[in-house]
């Protein structure tokens, strides 16, 4: 078996040089290199014609059922709007202590609350979510630490106020 990765599968189409800042910092981390695929799922299975939205559930089950190897973890990302039953969006989901996750751009745009676009900050919010997703798969719970990665957020406004890093407690939880 070849050394293990964390992927990233593209379900979109996604700049690499942003694919490869965010695995540079998952990899800071996490500490395992990351790979990326191009998935090819076909979504409209998944949309819900009542919410117009995708079924996050649905495809966090598809990611999972995703055979890679050397994958010690796989999150699924894609542009499009996803939510699970119990609320009116999310920007991405995890199997806790399991090996997979998903994330979404689409609620991460500033163009969503009336603000002018900023790439930049988008980028920063979805490398928040990603990390976030992958540490509950490493088992970490929500975080307390006001700028902790972990700590739940909910809103935009919540992940621009964390850092895309580990606070101490946790950093220390993953190592372990």
């Amino acid at each position: 078996m070849d050394e293990q990765k964390i992927f990233l599968i593209t379900n979109g189409i996604f700049e690499q040089e942003c694919l490869k800042e965010i695995a540079k910092d998952i990899t800071r981390e996490f500490n395992f290199p990351v790979s990326i695929y191009e998935g090819s799922l076909d979504l409209r299975e998944f949309y819900d014609e009542v919410r117009r939205q995708y079924d996050g559930n649905r495809l966090l089950k598809e990611i999972e059922k995703m055979d890679f190897p050397d994958a010690i973890k796989k999150i699924g990302l894609f542009r499009n709007d996803i939510y699970i039953p119990i609320l009116t969006f999310i920007f991405g989901q995890a199997i806790y202590k399991g090996n997979s996750g998903i994330a979404s751009l689409y609620r991460l745009r500033n163009e969503q609350y009336g603000m002018k676009p900023d790439e930049s900050k988008l980028l920063d919010r979805f490398k928040k979510v990603i990390i976030h997703e992958l540490g509950h798969t490493f088992g970490l719970k929500h975080c307390y630490v006001p700028t902790c990665v972990m700590r739940s957020g909910t809103y935009v406004e919540h992940l621009d106020q964390k850092n895309h890093t580990l606070c101490k407690t946790c950093r220390s939880l993953v190592d372990r």
